[in-house]
């Protein structure tokens, strides 16, 4: 049976992972066992996908990023080039903690900027906009603009990537796709009427 994805020749693709229709492996990059890619995923050139991660549809991953195992994205997530993900809290290296691994949520649509660092052990939440070279130290909530080491909010973005503008009522519009959002005690929604 022919495969339904393309691994550029240099890819490593051990036996015994997923892989989704449509996906797309580039230069030197290596997918461990008990991997799961979902459909029309881009990996970039020299990704890690460790044993166990689970990687939902149209994923992003971009060049020079490890997903180590305990990572889990959702559908729609970006991962920015050169970003890291952290599996282990207090990591040494002579001291074996594998069985200790902490698990990462990406959830749908978050993105993760370039150079950022995510600290094992939190949740992303959907839509969540994480700057270049932000450290993530804590869960970051649905729809949040977090820059900064550590990380810290700063505002709140749009599906579509834009900095939403909250009036005094709460509400907001995203310049783009004119979809409407509203803030209350903290958490934002997408209207949808």
């Amino acid at each position: 049976m022919e495969k339904e994805y393309f691994a550029h020749e240099t890819a490593v693709i051990d036996d015994g992972v997923n892989i989704g229709k449509g996906t797309k492996i580039w230069h030197f990059s290596h997918i461990m066992t008990g991997s799961v890619i979902g459909k029309n995923c881009n990996i970039g050139q020299n990704v890690v996908i460790s044993p166990g991660v689970k990687l939902g549809n149209n994923v992003k991953v971009q060049n020079n990023v490890s997903v180590y195992t305990g990572v889990i994205c959702e559908d729609d997530v970006f991962l920015g080039p050169s970003m890291v993900f952290t599996n282990v809290v207090n990591p040494r290296s002579a001291v074996n903690r594998r069985d200790k691994y902490e698990e990462t949520l990406v959830e749908k649509g978050a993105t993760i900027g370039a150079n950022a660092t995510i600290v094992c052990g939190h949740k992303i939440g959907r839509f969540a906009f994480i700057g270049a070279g932000a450290v993530v130290t804590k869960d970051v909530k649905p729809y949040s603009l977090v820059v900064g080491n550590p990380a810290r909010h700063t505002g709140w973005m749009s599906e579509y990537g834009h900095k939403l503008n909250f009036d005094a009522g709460g509400f907001a519009v995203c310049p783009e796709s004119g979809e409407k959002y509203s803030l209350k005690d903290g958490i934002v929604n997408k209207i949808t009427e």
